[in-house]
Protein backbone atom coordinates (compact mmCIF):
# COMPACT_ATOMS: atom_id res chain seq x y z
CA UNK A 1 0.00 0.00 0.00
CA UNK A 2 1.20 3.52 -1.24
CA UNK A 3 1.22 6.93 1.21
CA UNK A 4 -1.37 8.10 -1.11
CA UNK A 5 -3.63 5.26 -0.69
CA UNK A 6 -5.55 5.57 2.54
CA UNK A 7 -7.76 2.68 4.04
CA UNK A 8 -10.94 4.90 5.40
CA UNK A 9 -11.76 3.62 8.96
CA UNK A 10 -15.39 3.55 10.22
CA UNK A 11 -15.94 6.95 12.49
CA UNK A 12 -18.24 9.03 13.94
CA UNK A 13 -17.91 12.61 15.11
CA UNK A 14 -19.99 14.54 17.15
CA UNK A 15 -19.44 18.58 15.32
CA UNK A 16 -21.51 20.37 18.09
CA UNK A 17 -24.48 19.77 20.53
CA UNK A 18 -27.04 22.19 21.40
CA UNK A 19 -30.59 23.12 22.23
CA UNK A 20 -33.10 23.74 19.78
CA UNK A 21 -35.98 24.09 21.19
CA UNK A 22 -37.17 24.70 25.02
CA UNK A 23 -40.13 25.03 27.00
CA UNK A 24 -40.68 25.06 30.71
CA UNK A 25 -43.84 25.83 32.72
CA UNK A 26 -45.07 25.94 36.35
CA UNK A 27 -48.35 27.46 35.81
CA UNK A 28 -49.49 26.32 39.29
CA UNK A 29 -46.17 27.43 41.38
CA UNK A 30 -45.53 28.07 44.02
CA UNK A 31 -49.41 26.98 45.24
CA UNK A 32 -49.41 23.60 44.10
CA UNK A 33 -46.74 22.48 45.95
CA UNK A 34 -47.77 22.90 49.07
CA UNK A 35 -50.98 20.97 48.31
CA UNK A 36 -48.93 18.06 46.33
CA UNK A 37 -49.23 15.00 49.32
CA UNK A 38 -48.30 12.69 46.24
CA UNK A 39 -45.65 12.31 43.35
CA UNK A 40 -47.21 14.18 40.56
CA UNK A 41 -48.83 11.62 37.38
CA UNK A 42 -45.74 11.83 34.85
CA UNK A 43 -46.67 11.47 30.89
CA UNK A 44 -42.94 11.23 29.02
CA UNK A 45 -42.69 10.88 25.17
CA UNK A 46 -39.72 10.62 23.21
CA UNK A 47 -38.64 10.34 19.63
CA UNK A 48 -35.80 10.96 17.52
CA UNK A 49 -35.58 12.76 14.29
CA UNK A 50 -32.70 12.94 11.84
CA UNK A 51 -32.11 14.30 8.50
CA UNK A 52 -28.83 14.62 6.14
CA UNK A 53 -28.08 18.28 5.99
CA UNK A 54 -24.48 17.76 3.68
CA UNK A 55 -24.34 15.07 0.93
CA UNK A 56 -20.58 15.48 -0.18
CA UNK A 57 -19.67 15.23 3.58
CA UNK A 58 -22.10 12.73 5.41
CA UNK A 59 -23.38 15.26 7.86
CA UNK A 60 -26.67 15.24 9.79
CA UNK A 61 -28.50 16.56 12.26
CA UNK A 62 -30.48 14.23 14.88
CA UNK A 63 -33.17 15.95 17.62
CA UNK A 64 -34.23 13.93 20.48
CA UNK A 65 -37.62 14.92 21.32
CA UNK A 66 -38.80 14.76 24.72
CA UNK A 67 -41.80 16.20 26.18
CA UNK A 68 -43.15 15.72 29.74
CA UNK A 69 -46.33 16.57 31.13
CA UNK A 70 -46.52 16.49 34.72
CA UNK A 71 -50.22 16.50 36.90
CA UNK A 72 -50.71 16.69 40.64
CA UNK A 73 -54.37 16.43 41.94
CA UNK A 74 -55.54 16.94 37.85
CA UNK A 75 -53.58 20.41 38.00
CA UNK A 76 -50.63 20.71 35.97
CA UNK A 77 -47.31 20.84 37.76
CA UNK A 78 -45.32 21.12 34.69
CA UNK A 79 -44.77 20.78 31.65
CA UNK A 80 -41.51 20.71 29.63
CA UNK A 81 -40.39 20.54 25.90
CA UNK A 82 -36.62 19.94 25.16
CA UNK A 83 -35.34 19.46 21.70
CA UNK A 84 -31.65 18.79 21.80
CA UNK A 85 -29.66 18.45 18.79
CA UNK A 86 -26.60 16.98 17.93
CA UNK A 87 -25.03 17.80 14.64
CA UNK A 88 -22.50 14.82 13.29
CA UNK A 89 -20.13 13.73 10.96
CA UNK A 90 -20.42 9.97 9.63
CA UNK A 91 -17.92 7.91 7.48
CA UNK A 92 -19.95 4.40 7.91
CA UNK A 93 -21.33 2.23 5.44
CA UNK A 94 -24.88 3.07 4.20
CA UNK A 95 -26.50 0.15 6.21
CA UNK A 96 -25.27 1.25 9.44
CA UNK A 97 -26.28 5.02 9.38
CA UNK A 98 -29.67 4.40 10.06
CA UNK A 99 -29.52 2.81 12.63
CA UNK A 100 -26.54 4.60 14.11
CA UNK A 101 -28.57 8.18 13.93
CA UNK A 102 -31.38 6.83 15.72
CA UNK A 103 -29.90 4.93 18.24
CA UNK A 104 -26.11 5.18 19.18
CA UNK A 105 -26.24 9.13 18.93
CA UNK A 106 -29.67 9.56 20.68
CA UNK A 107 -28.03 7.34 23.45
CA UNK A 108 -24.70 10.26 23.60
CA UNK A 109 -27.02 12.43 23.33
CA UNK A 110 -29.67 11.78 26.37
CA UNK A 111 -27.00 12.23 28.91
CA UNK A 112 -27.39 16.12 28.63
CA UNK A 113 -31.29 15.72 28.01
CA UNK A 114 -31.50 14.20 31.34
CA UNK A 115 -29.18 16.88 32.95
CA UNK A 116 -31.18 19.82 31.38
CA UNK A 117 -34.41 18.56 32.63
CA UNK A 118 -33.46 17.56 36.30
CA UNK A 119 -31.98 20.92 36.47
CA UNK A 120 -35.02 22.98 35.19
CA UNK A 121 -37.14 21.18 37.17
CA UNK A 122 -35.02 21.57 40.41
CA UNK A 123 -34.38 25.34 39.76
CA UNK A 124 -38.31 25.76 39.52
CA UNK A 125 -39.03 24.56 42.54
CA UNK A 126 -39.68 20.59 42.28
CA UNK A 127 -37.59 17.74 42.82
CA UNK A 128 -35.07 16.81 40.27
CA UNK A 129 -36.88 14.85 37.57
CA UNK A 130 -34.26 12.34 36.47
CA UNK A 131 -35.36 10.43 33.35
CA UNK A 132 -34.69 6.73 33.55
CA UNK A 133 -32.38 5.24 30.80
CA UNK A 134 -34.25 4.56 27.39
CA UNK A 135 -34.01 2.05 25.15
CA UNK A 136 -33.37 3.43 21.76
CA UNK A 137 -32.58 0.40 20.06
CA UNK A 138 -36.37 -0.93 21.00
CA UNK A 139 -37.81 2.76 20.12
CA UNK A 140 -36.16 2.05 16.67
CA UNK A 141 -37.38 -0.83 15.82
CA UNK A 142 -40.83 -0.10 17.23
CA UNK A 143 -40.18 2.80 14.53
CA UNK A 144 -39.23 0.19 11.82
CA UNK A 145 -42.25 -1.98 12.79
CA UNK A 146 -44.49 0.95 12.37
CA UNK A 147 -43.58 1.86 9.15
CA UNK A 148 -43.62 -2.00 7.72
CA UNK A 149 -47.25 -2.19 8.46
CA UNK A 150 -47.71 1.22 6.97
CA UNK A 151 -46.48 0.48 3.99
CA UNK A 152 -48.22 -3.10 3.67
CA UNK A 153 -51.57 -1.34 4.12
CA UNK A 154 -50.57 1.27 2.09
CA UNK A 155 -49.37 -1.58 -0.72
CA UNK A 156 -53.06 -3.23 -0.13
CA UNK A 157 -55.17 -0.28 -0.99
Amino acid sequence: MTDNQQIQQPNLQILSQYIKDFSFEAPQMPFLVAEMTDAPKIDISIDVNAKKVDKEKNIFTVDLVVKINAKAKEKTAFICELTYGGLVMLNLPEEHIQPVLLIEIPHLLFPYVRAIIANTTREAGLAPLALQPIDFAALYRSRLEAETKKAKETAKN
